[in-house]
Formats: C-alpha cells, structure tokens, sequence
C-alpha cells in the first residue's frame, strides 16, 4: 500500500523542471496578458458584460485556451505560483501607469458606448457593440426593470458593466400617479353632480 505523503510526492510538486527557464515563466503571462487586452479590447465589450451563454463559454475557453501558454509544460506548485505572481505584479504595474495617464487608457479600454438616450434606443450603438433589444431588455431585466420603456439612458462601459438611469417615475409609479389622477377627476365630478342636485332640491 503506497503512502499518501512520501518525499517523492513533495519534490514533484515543488521541484522546477529544466525545460522552462525561470524567465521564460515570468516572460509567458506577460505575453498572454497583453494579448488578452488587445483581443477584448479589438472584440469589443460585450464578452465582459457576458450577455449570454455563448460570451461566457468564450471567457471560459480563453481561459482554458491560454493556460498551457502561462505555464508551459511546467505543473509544479513553484512553476504556478511564479506565473500567477507575475500576471499579478504586471497587471499593478500597468493599472498604476494607467492611472497616471488617463488618455493612454481611454484609448486602451475604449469609451462608453450610449445604447438608450433620452428614453429612445441608439441604434448605431447597439450596432457598434452586437446587441440587439433582446438582450438589452434582458440586461434590463436583471437591473430590475420591467421593459426598455421604463429607461431613461444607458451606456454600456468600457469594462462591460452597464450604467442605467431610469425613468422618474417608473412604470408602477406612473401608472399609479395616472389611476390617482384620473380618481381625483372622477371625485371633482360626483361633487359637482351633488351640488347641482342639491340646488334641484331647494
């Protein structure tokens, strides 16, 4: 019966194989992170905002897709830990240059893109990013709208989250207010009938 835990098992798992230098570990996230940006940057937003099942299952193939890429054939414990330290020390680094160059990353991440203006959709940015009203009324569904109709402006960001500013009322307070309105008018009628058969009577 083999053990659970033996020194074999614990060199495999730390130990570093020679065939992928320690710079080329540090050098392959950098590489695959940049082509990330630049592929979801070309392809637009709306893999970010995963709008359906067919967005989700792209983020999770990429995923997939890259891993081998990262580490190479390397499945040590140090050889992971050494690719995730440096996507994450690469992503610091460029999150604080952008920060300091808001231009550069205006033009890196994009600009917002207006999808409902003014309670009126925009055509040619659901056409710029591949919606169509379908989804956006299930992305207003989630938001916890009724239907398209009870918003005022949307836009969609450039991280893929999407901004909504909805009617004032909304649909429910609207219809509230208008079967309110329409009662007062139906009591300003029925007094003004008592008063006139009230003046009939004396």
């Amino acid at each position: 019966m083999t053990h659970f835990w033996n020194a074999h098992t614990f060199d495999a798992m730390f130990h570093l194989p020679q065939v992928v230098s320690v710079g080329e570990k540090i050098l392959r996230p950098i590489f695959v992170y940049m082509f990330l940006v630049l592929l979801l940057r070309v392809f637009g937003k709306r893999e970010l905002a995963q709008l359906n099942p067919f967005d989700l299952v792209v983020l999770l193939s990429l995923a997939n897709t890259v891993q081998n890429a990262i580490i190479g054939d390397d499945t040590s414990v140090i050889g992971g830990m050494i690719g995730a330290f440096s996507l994450c020390a690469f992503n610091y680094v460029v999150v604080r240059f952008l920060f300091k160059h808001r231009r550069l990353d205006q033009l890196l991440e994009g600009t917002p893109t207006l999808l409902i203006e003014d309670g009126k959709i925009c055509p040619k940015g659901l056409a710029k990013e591949m919606l169509n009203e379908i989804e956006l009324t299930t992305m207003a569904h989630r938001q916890g709208f009724a239907g398209l109709d009870e918003i005022e402006s949307c836009v969609l960001e450039p991280g893929g989250t999407f901004f909504i500013q909805g009617k004032k009322p909304r649909g429910p307070e609207r219809r509230h207010h208008e079967i309110s309105g329409k009662i007062d008018d139906l009591s300003k009628q029925v007094n003004e009938l008592r008063k006139l058969l009230l003046e009939q009577v004396s």
